[in-house]
């Protein structure tokens, strides 16, 4: 089994940051980017007073605020920003199962931003759900688009026996994910630079993504799905995924579809690609109005509401 890389000195920073936070009780749930910029916008909100402030809600703070043992760790991870004289930390850190995972502070605005949000709540639900109720051996299993690691993470801790692979074409998420396993005291988790599938080989007993879905003008890797509302890349996991499947195997998809005109076009796109018999697939709704704000944005004319689906497709034996 691969080893996971060792961490670099900025990154083991990061990590003892995140085991002081874990000791002193930190807990913060991370909203949508709108519930997150209306809470902050507050007049009470406007300077962090705890350490959710300063990283669950990217609130700049002063120094005194911190313990200088907090404020050090946050400077040799390379994380503090200057901002109007006060200082903010560019990376927040969110709670999920009992586990923490580090990844950028709000707004997510840079190209390589590694988001974390309530779909994350959702894959991990999808993901429990999934290893709860299929009891077949997971030798090697791998996160298309790992992101902060949660799919991953969640398998490697699940199945400890199991290979995981995190893959992902931004070598910020792959360091992120790097450090949240550690973390999460996770050791059969590795990390690798991979377009989807391009970058690794052979069969996988479980493959999991949950990639970007919508129509971003700026292109940026966490959002951008591609296409002509966002489905072009959730497409292309399928296709790239199917034929990598192990007998018994598993492909979880988590993703997101604009409806038009009362029709679904991702799964009708769908249809054709899963008609072999050799595979068997379920698809429904999870949530049927997600990021409502977007459809004012251009792109989104013609769509009347976002949900967020899961596919699920099984390789026979």
């Amino acid at each position: 089994m691969d080893q996971p890389a060792p961490l670099c000195s900025a990154d083991l920073a990061l990590l003892h940051l995140g085991r002081r936070l874990q000791a002193d009780g930190y807990h913060f749930i991370t909203s949508t980017p709108l519930t997150h910029q209306r809470v902050n916008a507050r007049a009470a909100n406007q300077r962090a007073k705890s350490l959710c402030d300063v990283f669950g809600w990217s609130r700049p703070f002063a120094p005194g605020l911190l313990s200088a043992a907090e404020l050090q760790q946050m400077q040799q991870a390379g994380i503090v920003e200057q901002r109007d004289g006060l200082m903010s930390s560019s990376v927040r850190w969110s709670s999920l199962e009992g586990l923490l995972f580090v990844h950028s502070g709000f707004p997510t605005s840079a190209s390589d931003a590694v988001f974390f949000g309530p779909d994350s709540y959702r894959f991990a639900q999808l993901i429990r759900s999934h290893l709860q109720h299929d009891y077949a051996g997971i030798r090697r299993a791998v996160d298309i688009g790992c992101g902060a690691g949660v799919g991953a993470i969640l398998i490697g801790r699940a199945r400890r026996d199991a290979q995981v692979l995190a893959v992902d074409i931004n070598p910020l998420a792959l360091r992120m994910t790097a450090v949240n396993a550690a973390l999460a005291d996770v050791a059969n988790v590795s990390i690798s630079v991979s377009d989807v599938l391009d970058g690794v080989d052979g069969e996988f007993d479980l493959i999991v993504a949950n990639p970007p879905y919508m129509q971003d003008p700026a292109q940026r890797a966490y959002r951008h799905g591609g296409g002509a509302f966002g489905a072009e890349l959730s497409l292309r996991i399928v296709e790239e995924a199917l034929p990598r499947l192990a007998p018994g195997g598993s492909l979880v998809l988590y993703t997101g579809v604009a409806m038009v005109a009362g029709h679904d076009p991702f799964l009708e796109a769908l249809r054709p690609r899963l008609a072999s018999a050799v595979h068997a697939w379920t698809y429904r709704e999870l949530d049927p109005d997600v990021f409502g704000e977007e459809l004012l944005t251009p792109g989104y004319q013609r769509v009347e509401r976002i949900a967020v689906v899961a596919l699920i497709v099984t390789r026979s034996l």
